[in-house]
């Protein structure tokens, strides 16, 4: 990370995490850190309407966070940032290292 930001990075970087500060569209990513897949394998993976995916998936291939390839009538869909998989292990390792914490605390306090 740089040591100084600039307004106007601070800005890009906020930009990129507003994207991912949606729980349905980190389900698509995760979905889509095992490999390529279609609008369709997507929304099932996720739990939600193709429609639904389908308005997330723009707005991540907006943010670059995502990539689209037209295979015939299909688009198929893939991480468009290989280091989405460092920052998802770096923040998923924190949320655990949180609850652990929060847990061990919450056991101290019942005693």
């Amino acid at each position: 990370m740089a040591k100084t930001m600039n307004s106007a990075l601070i800005d890009a970087v906020a930009e990129q995490f507003k994207a991912l500060a949606e729980p349905a569209r980190l389900r698509l990513l995760n979905r889509l850190m095992e490999g390529q897949a279609t609008v369709n394998e997507l929304a099932a993976a996720g739990e939600m309407s193709q429609a639904n995916a389908s308005k997330h998936l723009a707005l991540l291939a907006q943010a670059g966070l995502v990539e689209r390839t037209r295979v015939g009538t299909n688009t198929i869909y893939s991480l468009g940032d290989e280091r989405l998989r460092e920052l998802c292990d770096l923040m998923c390792a924190r949320a655990l290292e949180r609850a652990q914490t929060n847990l061990a605390a919450m056991k101290r306090r019942a005693r």
